[in-house]
């Protein structure tokens, strides 16, 4: 599976900035709102050291002149979304507000880039640096959209259940309870309501206050109030410090997609051969059948067991073999659920 990251934020906040510091891509970065009116979109790898050195024992086979036969390594990924700045209002059309929350809604998880830096040489939308409230503005235009959505769902789902259709009702008490969370001011990804968490109606809305929140606080840790971290975590959201007046480090990179897998509840298992060393993404609790099905889908309907081995334990082994004549291979059947750091091999019909 995929996983993919909107970045939002007021504009002048650092989003650009953040993008191309994750994705080297050239795009443009100016000193006023709008500077990015489409959404740019970047795949970046996610830097894994067990993938490198299982790619390292595994003897890849090497090139030949034309280049033909070199064995790959292929990482899991996550997509990045920018997003154009968003404003008070944009959940009418204020700014480029209508454009920036459709794209959200494709997006698994939301980055909110927040601007904690003093820095008065670059224009603050609203005239002064103050984190909380720009994190008001934002959740609460992501709440005002997603108000509409339920609005547009009610009146269908209304009429289904009138006709006595209970599957209809059920959803109409889900949207209730999604509609008064937004209006007591609270998101749904921190609400606790069973209805909303679980009714399939309310999933296919791709509500935008639904979705996992991490917040990127772009500023020197001196910079950053306590009431903003004690705020995110009443909202049971999590952050990133980063100063994004220097250059992103490969540590704090690894800390913003650590980050995404934990909220996200995913993680990496892995495959590893002479033509190709890969790592896969998936659901936490995630059996070995459906594990299987994330690198072929055959693999799923034909699943006949699994060969398992911790990582670690394969690179002591220093090779499949090895690893067999030793024991330290696990056959594991249809119940078997994944772990993070596994490699896995398919046994399949």
């Amino acid at each position: 599976m995929k996983l993919s990251i909107g970045i939002v934020g007021l504009p002048n906040v650092g989003k650009s900035t953040l993008f191309k510091a994750l994705t080297k891509n050239d795009i443009l970065i100016a000193n006023y709102p709008f500077a990015t009116i489409d959404p740019n979109v970047g795949v970046v790898a996610v830097p894994d050291e067990r993938l490198d050195k299982l790619y390292e024992m595994s003897s890849p086979k090497p090139a030949s002149a034309q280049g033909f036969g070199r064995a790959r390594k292929i990482p899991a990924v996550v997509e990045f979304y920018d997003i154009a700045g968003l404003v008070k209002g944009a959940n009418k059309g204020e700014g480029l507000g209508n454009q920036f929350l459709n794209h959200i809604k494709e997006t698994q998880a939301i980055a909110e880039v927040l601007r904690c830096f003093p820095s008065g040489e670059i224009i603050h939308v609203e005239n002064s640096v103050d984190p909380i409230r720009d994190m008001e503005i934002i959740n609460t235009e992501l709440a005002l959209k997603d108000l509409e959505t339920i609005e547009k769902a009610w009146k269908k789902v209304e009429g289904e259940a009138r006709t006595g259709n209970k599957e209809a009702q059920k959803d109409l008490e889900a949207l209730k309870e999604a509609k008064a969370t937004l209006e007591k001011g609270e998101l749904l990804s921190s609400a606790s309501y069973s209805l909303i968490r679980t009714n399939k109606r309310i999933a296919e809305l791709n509500l935008l206050t639904a979705k996992p929140q991490i917040y990127l606080l772009n500023g020197k840790l001196e910079d950053i109030p306590q009431n903003l971290i004690e705020k995110i975590k009443s909202l049971g959201a999590d952050y990133v410090i980063v100063d994004l007046t220097n250059p992103l480090t490969d540590s704090e990179l690894n800390r913003l997609i650590q980050k995404a897998y934990e909220i996200l509840g995913l993680i990496s298992f892995l495959t590893t051969g002479e033509d190709e060393t890969r790592a896969w993404t998936i659901k936490q609790g995630t059996k070995a059948p459906q594990a299987a099905g994330v690198i072929h889908t055959d693999f799923e309907k034909k699943f006949i067991r699994a060969e398992v081995i911790n990582w670690q334990k394969l690179l002591e082994a220093n090779s499949w073999v090895a690893a067999k004549q030793k024991g330290a291979m696990r056959l594991e059947g249809k119940d078997y659920v994944v772990q993070d750091g596994d490699v896995v091999e398919i046994r399949h019909g």
